[in-house]
């Protein structure tokens, strides 16, 4: 196996994001399902900052294959958070991606952290493919 574990995890992006009245619930808190939208908007900008193709390009996409979260504090609008994304490890075709929900005010406030592995496979196939040169370089 030729996975690397990168020994501290390197921060890649920050994104901020605005919370919308709308993503509250009954308890007027942020849904824990939006959490995830969060960090799936998030891992979607900084891939598309990294490689514009990242999508389509040779054929093969990422999928998620696993979640970690772990919901520190509720959120409540209005509000703005920063979404901390991090590369954990890198597999021939997996990658893990850390990641942290902070108050853009203050960073110190930790909302949600944990991971996701994303896997890219070739979708005709169903099969692990390669991770693409431009996501491994920009975890390096």
């Amino acid at each position: 196996m030729n996975d690397t574990t990168i020994p501290a995890p390197r921060k890649v992006a920050e994104i901020t994001i605005a919370l919308r009245w709308g993503d509250q619930d009954a308890f007027n808190h942020v849904n824990n399902a939006v959490y995830l939208r969060y960090l799936e908007e998030a891992r979607v900008r900084w891939l598309a900052d990294v490689a514009q193709d990242w999508d389509r390009g040779d054929g093969s996409k990422p999928i998620m294959a696993a979640v970690q979260a772990n919901y520190r504090r509720p959120l409540t609008w209005p509000g703005e958070i920063v979404v901390q994304l991090f590369c954990e490890k890198l597999g021939n075709s997996s990658l893990t991606i850390g990641h942290r929900i902070v108050d853009a005010a203050d960073k110190s406030v930790l909302y949600m952290d944990g991971n996701v592995v994303m896997v890219w496979i070739d979708p005709a196939t169903g099969k692990s493919t390669p991770l693409p040169e431009a996501i491994r370089a920009a975890c390096a």
